[in-house]
């Protein structure tokens, strides 16, 4: 694909959690189908005629285990942060359909315990490994195409952190 025919290709909805517990610190794992560190904060796609915060709640159940009812939710971001994915990948995910993701971030406060923590919930599994880090120790985790948005998440949710 051309870098013309990228351009005109639309993004793909999406949502975004920033999980964190009560030291403030945000949930990240690292991506099983990655050979480099590429360490994310749970996110997906929402299914058509889904709520989006409804679908933040699934995606996160999905990826880390953690139900609805160990998580308030404490903020969502106003508008949409988009993000485009380096050219080469652009073919090979979601079929080349998408440029990149537009995605409304939650921030979800987690009032469990680690052992509630279960990447290996689900059969699609996606995250090796995980742990916390202190907000501003995410950036540094973050695979560079993603870094833009999440400082705008953190940025948006700093007043609760």
């Amino acid at each position: 694909m051309t870098p013309e025919d990228i351009a005109k290709l639309p993004y793909r909805r999406n949502v975004g959690v920033m999980l964190v517990n009560a030291q403030g610190h945000a949930f990240v794992g690292q991506r099983m189908d990655s050979d480099i560190p590429a360490w994310q904060m749970p996110q997906g796609g929402i299914d058509k005629g889904e709520d989006p915060r409804a679908a933040a709640l699934r995606e996160l159940q999905e990826e880390t285990g953690v139900t609805p009812d160990l998580v308030t939710v404490e903020a969502e971001t106003e508008g949409w942060f988009a993000y485009d994915l380096p050219h080469d990948l652009v073919p090979r995910l979601w079929k080349g359909r998408y440029k990149g993701q537009e995605q409304k971030w939650f921030l979800f406060r987690f009032h469990g315990t680690d052992d509630q923590v279960r990447i290996d919930a689900d059969d699609h599994q996606e995250f090796a490994a995980w742990r916390w880090l202190a907000p501003d120790q995410v950036l540094d985790q973050i695979v560079p195409f993603k870094r833009a948005v999440y400082a705008r998440v953190i940025d948006a949710f700093r007043d609760h952190l």
